[in-house]
């Protein structure tokens, strides 16, 4: 592939996984914010493709194949069926409203380019403009954490900052060896196993998935 093409592909990638970063914070609904996190997943293992055939790594590849199996396919439809259990049609507790999320998510992203312009001038990859984004995406995963009080829209940011911090290791060094990744991978879905336990758990105790009432436990 001509890598001025290979690389207009990866950026077209990374911004849309930060668009949809942007988009799964104005929504109301689990099934559009399961499907938010699968479309930037689906981005992530498109940009690892890419990258693999212009650098010649088959354990990118490899390490794209698996995003797509496990972020794309596998957690999403599990977290579909754990929601469809505990009924969770529409996620309005929030502590903040819709503009207001744009609106620190907008300053996140400005402090993430600010944050990263140093960085991307010292780096000689053909990823190097994704930094400034996966940083951006990282913040706004863990902006939505703070901000969700249900249990799985914060899994879901959990979820995102994973992407982000896949993206950033992929513009510093074309990602880690297949071991580590896949080891990050097993956790990844292993911690999305869990959370759909604890959802559950959480659901039946006390008959929501809100997790402010945890706070009656100090008590």
């Amino acid at each position: 592939m001509d890598p001025a093409l290979a690389g207009n592909l990866i950026d077209l990638c990374a911004v849309a996984m930060l668009l949809l970063s942007m988009l799964a914070m104005t929504t109301t609904r689990m099934g559009q914010l399961l499907n938010a996190f699968a479309a930037q997943s689906l981005f992530l293992a498109a940009l690892a493709f890419v990258v693999g055939d212009v650098t010649g790594h088959s354990r990118i590849w490899t390490i794209g194949a698996i995003t797509l199996a496990v972020k794309v396919v596998l957690i999403p439809r599990f977290l579909k069926y754990t929601s469809d259990r505990i009924h969770v049609g529409r996620d309005i507790d929030s502590t903040m409203g819709i503009p207001g999320s744009l609106l620190i998510s907008a300053v996140l992203i400005i402090v993430a380019y600010i944050v990263a312009e140093p960085l991307v001038a010292t780096l000689e990859t053909i990823t190097r403009n994704c930094l400034a984004m996966s940083m951006s995406v990282i913040l706004i995963g863990l902006f939505m954490m703070v901000t969700r009080r249900k249990a799985m829209t914060e899994a879901i940011g959990l979820l995102m900052m994973e992407n982000g911090l896949f993206l950033g290791v992929m513009s510093l060094s074309y990602g880690m060896p297949l071991v580590v990744e896949l080891g990050i991978f097993f956790d990844v879905l292993m911690a999305a196993v869990i959370i759909g336990i604890f959802a559950q758990r959480i659901s039946k105790t006390f008959d929501s998935i809100d997790t402010s009432v945890l706070r009656r436990l100090r008590e």
